[in-house]
């Protein structure tokens, strides 16, 4: 006993060491500025709704027609940040993929084709990264227009019918066959998908039917791959796209591209079935597009900083 009382002050110690070292975690928001051609580009924030630019573009892109639009980035439990974005808005089956340990140096740009199977295929948009921990596996999202017999739907117009589809890997090297994901009757984008508990997916959708559409909607999943419900009303204003995700304490902020107005809309939700607008609470910087949001080290946001142009 003597000697355990001898060691309490060294464990106590210890442990006050140990929380005390514990790194602070920034949230991370990937963009791009129109016409999309400079490449990626950053925001962070301390509490999730008050956002500052970093200065500068990050990865310059050289694949398709040179584009980055829709930069969607996952960082995986070894601290390797994965990417994935649109590289042509029309006549490319494909969309592209490099990796980061400290979001400034990244591996040579590599173009993932998803689609040749699928030769009929008009486009690939706005990739969107899902870590599937029940298989262990990537899950990437997009959305394309396949004017082919397995189209089940309908537009006004018999065209600009998008669905989603998606595509799985383990390494980033080999891909499965794309799979149709989701399609709720009518031409959608921008599938953004989150996993709230065991049995409990949540996907938010652009309902992409113009003119009197254009806002986000809901569906529900047990299953990462679905089956999916029906899509929910719509939560958003009209002309809304390109929806992503931060939790922030028990609150779910889902942050959307308000294109028409140029500039960026959020609403709060806790259930994905009642939801307060944030509009008057938060704030994005002037021509942020469609990123995504993860949580990174202090030391990253730092090193961007100390390196930003």
């Amino acid at each position: 006993m003597k000697h355990l009382i001898c060691l309490l002050p060294f464990w106590c110690i210890f442990l006050f060491c140990s929380c005390s070292t514990a790194e602070k975690e920034y949230y991370l928001f990937t963009s791009f500025h129109e016409p999309a051609d400079a490449g990626l580009r950053y925001l962070y924030s301390e509490d999730g709704m008050h956002w500052d630019s970093i200065c500068g573009t990050w990865l310059k892109p050289n694949l398709g027609a040179k584009i980055m639009r829709d930069p969607s980035i996952w960082r995986d439990r070894d601290g390797t940040f994965h990417l994935v974005w649109t590289i042509a808005w029309k006549k490319d089956r494909g969309f592209g993929y490099a990796h980061s340990k400290d979001l400034i140096h990244w591996s040579e740009e590599k173009r993932i084709p998803v689609m040749e199977h699928l030769p009929e295929t008009y486009n690939v948009w706005a990739p969107e990264l899902f870590y599937d921990d029940i298989k262990k596996q990537y899950m990437i999202i997009w959305s394309s227009l396949v004017p082919d017999s397995t189209s089940i739907g309908f537009s006004e117009d018999g065209k600009d019918y998008y669905r989603l589809y998606y595509v799985t890997t383990k390494d980033f090297n080999a891909f499965s066959e794309a799979k149709l994901l989701y399609d709720p009757g009518f031409s959608c984008i921008d599938g953004y998908l989150l996993k709230r508990a065991p049995d409990n997916y949540v996907m938010v959708i652009k309902d992409n039917r113009k003119p009197k559409h254009s806002n986000l909607k809901i569906a529900f999943s047990k299953n990462a791959e679905g089956p999916f419900t029906p899509a929910s009303e719509p939560f958003t204003e009209e002309w809304s796209e390109g929806p992503c995700i931060a939790k922030v304490g028990d609150d779910y902020i889902i942050y959307y591209d308000l294109y028409r107005q140029k500039m960026y809309g959020a609403t709060k939700t806790r259930d994905f079935i009642h939801f307060t607008n944030l509009a008057d609470s938060i704030q994005v910087p002037a021509k942020h597009k469609h990123g995504t949001i993860c949580k990174v080290p202090e030391s990253i946001i730092k090193n961007l900083k100390r390196n930003q142009k």
